[in-house]
């Protein structure tokens, strides 16, 4: 079992910044890969962002390019999620999650956090 809090969500004005944190415990995590994913109201939760434990290669949704950098430390246990230049349709819960996978990261995760509320203001 791989257990994931995140933190680090809020009330931010558009252009702002948050970044999101991610701990994990239990098993190794230096071996699974990390990723981040949204759900805003009445839509399907999406993929955000996701870093492969094996080469550390990143992956990003065409709508936050640019705008967010996902980043990991073994040592710490943890994932982040930069996000800048925010936009009022980056609101949503955003989830941690963790694969042992190291390709193909938009789907298929095994462990899930509880997620954290990022609400952007226009």
């Amino acid at each position: 079992q791989v257990q994931l809090v995140e933190s680090g969500g809020g009330l931010v004005q558009a252009g702002g910044s948050l970044r999101l944190s991610c701990a994990a415990s239990g098993r190794t995590f230096t071996y699974y890969s990390m990723g981040w994913f949204r759900q805003a109201p009445g839509k399907d939760r999406e993929f955000v962002a996701a870093v492969s434990w094996s080469d550390g290669t990143t992956d990003y949704a065409d709508s936050v390019k640019g705008r967010f950098t996902i980043s990991r430390d073994n040592a710490k246990n943890t994932v982040w999620l930069q996000m800048n230049s925010l936009k009022p349709e980056d609101t949503a819960v955003y989830y941690c999650a963790a694969t042992p996978r190291s390709r193909y990261l938009r789907r298929e995760y095994n462990y899930w956090g509880q997620g954290t509320q990022v609400t952007v203001s226009s």
